[in-house]
């Protein structure tokens, strides 16, 4: 089952990338991930093995150094990085990022940064959206972007921030005019900006003010807090005031790409626990002979499978240009749901051993618990789904 291919019908260079993938990961066994865990370390000799590779760049068109390919690629690469028993967190950002900079970056800040991000020369891990007061609410942001001759100066409180302290880049959202008192004006006046860490390390240290978050798993997560940092005006991306939609349309890729890390996590879980199950013996028999073990296993393979074919349609329509909000929540929906699933399923199948970190499942446990609320917390996904696709009254 670990080795078995996915069960959806995908192209030879696709099923070809996914086998590279899968070989790449395979020279980081479960050791590496555990240790990485115990010390919350980031994952360092992984991201740069997958960057030489050019796993990291497959979303960046061929001109600028990457492999030009779409979100479906992107989306069997994380999610072979988490079948195969790793954590995709350390290095998903720099695909779902792509996005912003692709459609609304200046032709100089593509050829200045994407050739370098392609080649591993730079690293674009950190998105600072989130804010502690705000949450999820991301039009109620507080950081502000005050534009001052040829610079803005950034000031704010963000929480969220993953990577910042292993990214030489970083997209910052701020607000640029204060927010309207309509609440049909309330996306105007924010702004997205591709700040050069590098340059602020250097020149103003003291603006950038990073201290890092300990969770319940390893994902190099902080709180920032920017003190009138200054930045240029060429590191605004698109227009001035319309950031929050240049997010927006980033957030479908997103949703694909983690329903894809979850998907891989679920499969993960299948494959230990079928494997367990068989070869452990209880009574005489193996403990998969039970069928309060197989069943739940079974059927989280079912749902496992099930939201597997939501993530890969609506990978097709995103790359088609189609519209795909429905697929994607979708693809996030039952793919997180479904991880939990197959989690539960394979911690009970090991007993008391699936609480014993040499076993590996209670980090994985901990690690998928992650998509139920992020990107996007599941009952919002609920509520866009009753709102623009059933056409229920707004809940929030």
């Amino acid at each position: 089952m670990a080795d078995a291919p996915s069960t959806i019908v995908t192209t030879p260079e696709q099923e070809k990338l996914r086998g590279e993938v899968r070989e790449l990961c395979a020279r980081f066994p479960d050791e590496y991930w555990r240790e990485r865990d115990r010390a919350r370390e980031y994952p360092d000799a992984f991201v740069d093995a997958l960057t030489e590779a050019g796993y990291l760049a497959v979303l960046i068109p061929a001109e600028y150094g990457g492999g030009g390919l779409g979100i479906t690629e992107g989306s069997i690469v994380l999610e072979e990085i988490n079948r195969s028993g790793g954590h995709s967190a350390g290095c998903h950002a720099q695909m779902y990022t792509m996005g912003a900079v692709l459609k609304h970056g200046s032709q100089a800040q593509k050829q200045t940064y994407l050739p370098a991000i392609a080649d591993g020369t730079l690293r674009l891990q950190a998105f600072s959206i989130t804010e502690p007061e705000a949450g999820s609410n991301t039009t109620d942001i507080a950081t502000t972007a005050e534009r001052d001759g040829d610079e803005y100066v950034i000031s704010g409180h963000k929480n969220w921030t993953s990577r910042i302290e292993q990214s030489d880049l970083a997209l910052v959202l701020a607000r640029t005019t204060p927010r309207a008192d309509d609440p049909a004006e309330r996306t105007r006046g924010i702004s997205l900006f591709l700040v050069d860490l590098r340059d602020i390390r250097r020149d103003q240290p003291d603006t950038l003010q990073v201290t890092p978050v300990r969770t319940m798993f390893n994902y190099a997560t902080n709180e920032v807090r920017y003190h009138r940092m200054r930045v240029p005006a060429s590191a605004l991306i698109g227009e001035e005031g319309k950031g929050f939609r240049y997010v927006l349309d980033g957030w479908n890729a997103e949703r694909i790409l983690l329903a894809a890390e979850a998907v891989g996590d679920g499969y993960w879980f299948i494959a230990r626990a079928t494997a367990y199950a068989n070869n452990r013996e209880v009574f005489g028999r193996p403990i998969g002979a039970n069928q309060g073990v197989q069943f739940p296993l079974a059927r989280a393979y079912g749902q496992v499978t099930a939201a597997d074919l939501m993530r890969y349609r609506a990978a097709a329509l995103f790359d088609a240009g189609e519209k795909c909000g429905e697929q994607a929540n979708l693809a996030k929906l039952l793919a997180s749901e479904a991880s939990w699933q197959a989690a539960n399923a394979c911690l009970d199948t090991h007993g008391g051993y699936g609480f014993v970190d040499t076993w590996d499942v209670e980090r994985k446990f901990r690690e998928t618990r992650l998509y139920q609320v992020a990107p996007v917390n599941n009952n919002l996904v609920l509520a866009y789904l009753g709102q623009h696709v059933l056409g229920l009254p707004r809940s929030y």
